[in-house]
């Protein structure tokens, strides 16, 4: 009997009990029209989930080496989130990216939009809404009551989002009657009878509870919240390692983040050399900008393009550099019903039967798509990045255990295979004869590197250093307005509004943006450890076989399991 295994998805049906998003993002059916308990005591309740499932794995003894690896992988996920919940983290749920609101909204972009049942799921969440901003209005008043609240900033932007939800910016940006319009009995709209009115009552609330909770945030919350954005050094380290799955010096991840910048823009500066000999980084993107075969000006043309490169990119590596799974050799690129800025990915439901997808909410205003600077990021997004990584963690279920394939998740390990992916592109030769896109994936790297500067800088409160390699602000302080200055100095091909959300993203949810550029870090030296070890065996195509087998987990635990194979 695998009792490691019993345990483990034993937790993820309990956890699917208490948590129907979850249920829906996984595919699982029966819990789409329920939403999460957002109160305190839905928060003790999973926080009970914890303790049990980790006292259930202490006490079990694994049966094998696969066993073995599941359970110091998941007691570290495990351990870490109650740590944080015992800590009184919650607060810091409240973000611009990652907070309950956010998941709520973001639910319905997942859910079946045809025939009656679906009909009928859309109308009974929605109308859920309501109950579930109430409950997380009274975790976030629970929270204040302790001295705990969010950064002003924090507050008062989440109330934006909101407000932009509801349709402030004009006719076709009211997310709530865009959803229950696109609700069709096969594929046809719903024009009357009960479903509508269903629909259309729910779409209300849940547009008055959006506006409530806004309200709540701006003169109740925000009164109570701090200016300063920092979160400090404990608070930083706990997050730390959370999100990247090991303990980092921060000291020395500060000092190597502004010497693997220069070495970045090193490199910028002789890919430039290969574009327009001469001309300085600044003047290259300026020159690409203008070239109207690297650019488009049609969101729907773009996601056309992505969705090109997407599926001939898969079609390329399957089998010769991959071992690919036939079931997630589909991937949907998409453009999100919302503008909030972000790009991130969707895993496809446990049965396959709804692909994985990259989304990009295109900010307000954004009227220039590079091809060659987005090259990268279908790299990252689809294949060999999170796509292939989730998807064939979620297809090996001869190795892993259902909480493994569903729901263990480490920011550092997914997050750095993803960004370590934009580099392999380059070593495999996907960028031999394409400079410009080659520049566009470099400037990704340079603009994760001065994540890790900019985010460990401002929230451990670390001065900047005096012997920095660009010579800037020698000594100084952060604060919002440089990271901003600093971002924008060493960020050539973001739009300033995406590069201000990134910014307010790194403020409210600390930790998460260095778990790219350091857990990159950490595949390169585990990649480098496990060619030492195989000598003339050494294989790439078995590496990443061998690692990605393993499913995600901690960066720690996922080093040691490596060093036994």
């Amino acid at each position: 009997m695998r009792r490691i295994d019993q345990i483990a998805d034993k937790y993820v049906e309990d956890f699917i009990a208490l948590s129907p998003l979850m249920a829906t993002a996984m595919g699982v059916p029966g819990h789409d029209h329920e939403i999460d308990d957002l109160s305190p005591a839905g928060a003790a309740a999973q926080a009970a989930l914890l303790r049990q499932g980790i006292a259930d794995l202490d006490a079990a003894e694994p049966v094998d080496e696969r066993e073995r690896v599941a359970k110091d992988a998941i007691l570290e996920r495990l351990r870490l989130q109650l740590e944080r919940y015992e800590a009184g983290d919650e607060y810091l749920s409240l973000n611009v990216l990652a907070s309950p609101v956010h998941d709520v909204r973001q639910i319905f972009d997942l859910m079946p939009k045809d025939g009656k049942v679906a009909a009928e799921n859309i109308a009974a969440r929605l109308a859920a809404v309501t109950e579930a901003f109430n409950q997380y209005t009274e975790t976030l008043r629970a929270e204040a009551a302790e001295g705990r609240v969010a950064a002003k900033r924090q507050v008062l932007e989440v109330a934006t989002h909101c407000d932009n939800w509801n349709g402030v910016k004009g006719p076709g940006t009211d997310f709530w009657a865009n959803l229950i319009s696109s609700v069709t009995i096969d594929g046809e709209p719903i024009t009357s009878g009960p479903l509508k009115i269903a629909l259309g009552n729910s779409a209300a609330w849940a547009r008055s509870a959006t506006h409530n909770f806004a309200r709540f945030l701006r003169e109740e919350l925000a009164p109570q919240a701090p200016e300063k954005d920092a979160v400090g050094r404990d608070r930083y380290s706990r997050a730390s390692r959370y999100f990247i799955g090991a303990a980092i010096d921060l000291e020395e991840t500060y000092a190597w983040g502004w010497q693997e910048l220069a070495r970045i823009e090193a490199d910028m500066r002789a890919t430039c050399e290969r574009i327009k000999p001469g001309a300085s980084i600044e003047e290259t993107v300026a020159f690409l900008d203008q070239d109207g075969e690297q650019n488009l000006t049609d969101k729907e043309v773009f996601r056309d393009w992505m969705q090109e490169l997407a599926d001939s990119t898969i079609a390329d590596l399957a089998d010769k550099h991959f071992d690919i799974p036939e079931q997630i050799r589909t991937i949907d690129c998409k453009i999100a019903p919302t503008e909030d800025g972000a790009i991130y990915y969707t895993g496809p439901s446990e049965d396959f039967s709804r692909p994985g997808a990259m989304w990009w909410s295109v900010p307000e205003g954004q009227k220039l798509f590079g091809k060659w600077r987005e090259k990268s990021t279908v790299y990252h997004e689809g294949v060999p990045g999170h796509h292939l990584q989730v998807g064939q963690t979620m297809a090996r279920t001869e190795l892993l255990n259902r909480f493994q394939r569903q729901m263990m998740w480490c920011s550092g390990h997914g997050e750095g295979w993803a960004l370590y992916s934009e580099r392999l592109m380059d070593e495999l030769g996907y960028y031999d004869e394409d400079p410009a896109g080659r520049l566009g994936m470099l400037d990704a790297q340079s603009f994760r590197a001065a994540r890790v500067i900019v985010d460990i800088g401002l929230h451990c409160e670390f001065a900047i250093p005096e012997d920095n390699p660009f010579g800037w602000r020698p000594g100084e302080q952060w604060d919002g307005e440089k990271m901003f200055e600093f971002m924008k100095a060493h960020t050539r091909t973001i739009e300033d509004d995406m590069l201000s959300f990134e910014r307010n993203r790194y403020l409210g949810w600390a930790g998460q943006a260095p778990s790219y550029k350091v857990g990159e870090r950490l595949w390169m030296q585990a990649r480098e450890e496990y060619k030492g070890r195989k000598g003339a065996e050494f294989s790439l195509k078995q590496f990443h076989t061998d690692a990605l087998n393993l499913g995600s987990m901690g960066l720690d635990p996922f080093r040691e399991a490596l060093a036994r194979l």
